[in-house]
C-alpha cells in the first residue's frame, strides 16, 4: 500500500483488497485524502509486492491519476489528467474504476511489471470495486468532516 505522506491527513478506514490469486498484487482505498494544498477526497491504487503503480485521486476539479509508475516516477512523473468531461469526483470514480478495469494488465504491462500484468485477476478487481464503493457508502459524509476540520478549503 501507498505510504502516507507527512503533512497529509486521511480520514476513513483504509480498505484493501487482493487482485491476484497470490496476493501479490493489491488495490487500496484511503476514503479521504487531504493534500497539503487544501484539496482533497477519494484516493486508491494498485501496489505490486507492496510498490505502487497505479493511483487514482478523484478530487473533483484538482483530481488526477498516475501511471508509468507511481513509486518509481514519483507525482509529478507519473501525473496525468482526467478527460476534460470527468471533472466531478462521482464522475472521477466511476472513470478511474472503468479505467483501471479496462486498462489495468496493460498499465501494469507498461510500467514494467508484466507477470503482474498477466496475474491480474478480472473477477478480484470487480469485487474490489463493489467493495470500493460499499466502502465510501459506508464511511459517510467525510468531504464535509475535512472542510470543517480545517483540511479541505472549498
Amino acid at each position: 500500500m501507498a505510504t502516507m505522506l507527512d503533512g497529509e491527513s486521511y480520514l476513513g478506514s483504509v480498505l484493501i483488497r487482493p487482485l491476484s490469486e497470490s496476493g501479490d498484487i493489491k488495490i487500496y482505498l484511503w476514503p479521504m485524502r487531504c493534500l497539503k494544498n487544501k484539496i482533497g477526497g477519494p484516493t486508491f491504487g494498485v501496489d505490486v509486492n507492496g510498490e505502487e503503480v497505479i493511483r487514482y485521486d478523484p478530487h473533483g476539479l484538482r483530481g488526477h491519476w498516475h501511471k508509468g509508475g507511481y513509486d518509481k516516477l514519483g507525482a509529478g512523473g507519473s501525473h496525468t489528467e482526467y478527460p476534460d468531461d470527468v471533472r466531478d469526483v462521482e464522475g472521477q470514480l466511476t472513470w478511474s474504476l472503468d479505467h483501471v478495469r479496462d486498462h489495468g494488465a496493460e498499465l501494469l504491462a507498461e510500467a514494467g511489471f508484466p507477470e503482474a500484468a498477466k496475474n491480474l485477476d478480472l473477477d478480484k478487481l470487480s469485487a474490489a470495486s463493489q467493495d470500493i464503493r460499499s466502502h465510501l457508502k459506508d464511511q459517510g459524509d467525510l468531504f464535509t468532516v475535512a472542510v470543517d476540520q480545517g483540511l479541505i478549503n472549498v
